[in-house]
């Protein structure tokens, strides 16, 4: 990747990170890279740890209804529990550890932090109050913080360029997936033996499959000396931000996180509500569609987004701008709409943008990074998009809930869910005016 220093119209200098796969800057010169069985394996293993990390963070979602009704919560400590005290510990922690996944072993960043999660999700079992439960969700956050970091590190050294936006989408599908399963086994667990149980199993499936990944990713030797290991680390931060497409794509994950935050925390309470769905059947059909959806979303994101790197285009970041854009319509209506099933079908934009940004994201920012400095990348779009919105998006839709409720409106929580798809179209407008400037960028001779 280049990095073009070119003069503006008040002459400031702004740097601009040029994206062009089609010479050798982004080659595997410097990483060993697997082929044969050992790919689809490593490919499997990180996806299983993917699912199980997304399973272990959206099941309060699901069981906020049964929660808040054992501890005595209101929608306000509700939107606390499954937002701030997740995203602040995630956020906090992100960024070291990725760093210490670009620069070491990302395999035994990724197994300790799987082995944290884990046991944080089964302690949150046995929470007796919501200061017990929050301080166990601190926990997982903490766990969480690396893993997504130390998968992209991984790919970037055992997985050849011209396939990585198509093992990101693998790698990401684990969301959506661990979500439909989140919710659907989730629920039903909840149904009959209480989410208790739920947390404590989910804890104990998490740590057996750290372990199945600590054998199969594999040693992961530093790279060889490309001269970024070795820069400061809040130099290496502040050069990324200093690329304009780069703060396009992290003000649109922070847009993207006020949407999907709270979209997920307060969708199935909104459908038992108001359509009168049981916990079981919410989870069944919002997790069973939002797995469709994010299978499809990974999957056809990842695969364009290859396409469009092959091409030397540039534009790398419209097409996930599209769908927000979309998606901001169609959940306005679904907030609003008469019949329950009409409702959920207007709410599957929604899940299939959230899976489809991933691969384009995660990718873009890794081409603007370069290499050597991808776990970084990931970590920077993860705090974008895991602190702001997750910490505040539930507690802002908890909030405007709550004073609905005591203005007495008929339906208080679709009112706090127009949260979602207004933050749903400022990521899109953020989307698109990324892929502008990177399209303008300059090109190397």
């Amino acid at each position: 990747m280049t990095e073009t220093v070119h003069p503006s119209t008040d002459n400031e200098k702004v740097m601009e990170n040029d994206v062009n796969v089609n010479n050798h800057e982004f080659s595997d010169s410097t990483v060993e890279c697997i082929g044969g069985w050992r790919v689809p394996a490593l490919l499997v293993i990180l996806f299983l740890v993917s699912a199980v990390s997304q399973i272990d963070r959206i099941l309060p979602f699901i069981m906020a209804e049964s929660i808040k009704e054992e501890l005595s919560l209101s929608d306000t400590q509700v939107g606390l529990l499954t937002g701030a005290a997740f995203a602040v510990c995630y956020s906090l922690f992100s960024l070291p550890l990725a760093r210490l996944a670009d620069r070491g072993s990302p395999r035994f960043v990724l197994v300790l932090c799987i082995l944290g999660w884990s046991t944080m999700t089964a302690l949150g079992g046995m929470a007796a109050s919501f200061v017990a439960l929050a301080g166990t969700r601190f926990g997982v956050a903490l766990g969480e913080a690396g893993g997504t970091p130390a998968g992209h590190a991984i790919i970037a050294r055992k997985i050849r360029l011209e396939r990585r936006g198509l093992a990101i989408g693998l790698f990401a599908m684990g969301i959506p997936l661990g979500t439909m399963v989140g919710f659907a086994a989730g629920g039903a667990v909840i149904d009959t033996l209480g989410w208790r149980v739920a947390l404590v199993g989910a804890g104990a499936i998490s740590a057996a499959i750290g372990l199945l990944a600590f054998v199969v990713v594999g040693a992961t030797p530093p790279l060889r000396s490309t001269g970024t290991a070795s820069e400061p680390f809040f130099r290496a931060s502040l050069k990324l931000l200093s690329s304009a497409t780069f703060r396009w794509l992290f003000i649109g994950a922070i847009a993207g996180s006020f949407a999907a935050a709270p979209f997920y925390v307060f969708t199935a309470p909104f459908l038992i509500r108001t359509h009168g769905l049981s916990t079981g059947e919410a989870g069944l059909a919002f997790g069973l569609l939002q797995g469709l959806m994010g299978i499809a979303g990974t999957l056809l994101g990842g695969r364009m987004f290859d396409r469009a790197v092959r091409s030397g285009s540039g534009r790398l970041l419209g097409p996930p701008g599209i769908i927000f854009l979309l998606a901001s319509l169609t959940t306005t209506a679904a907030l609003f709409a008469p019949i329950g099933w009409m409702s959920i079908a207007l709410l599957v934009p929604s899940m299939f943008s959230f899976a489809f940004m991933l691969p384009w994201g995660f990718g873009t920012a890794h081409l603007v990074a370069g290499r050597g400095r991808e776990a970084m990348a990931s970590s920077l779009v993860m705090v974008g998009s895991g602190l702001l919105g997750p910490a505040l998006g539930p507690l802002l839709v908890g909030l405007i809930s709550d004073a609905a409720t005591i203005a007495q409106f008929a339906n208080p929580l679709s009112v706090g869910l127009l949260v979602v798809p207004a933050a749903s179209m400022v990521t899109g407008v953020a989307m698109l005016i990324g892929n502008r400037r990177m399209a303008l960028a300059p090109r190397p001779n």
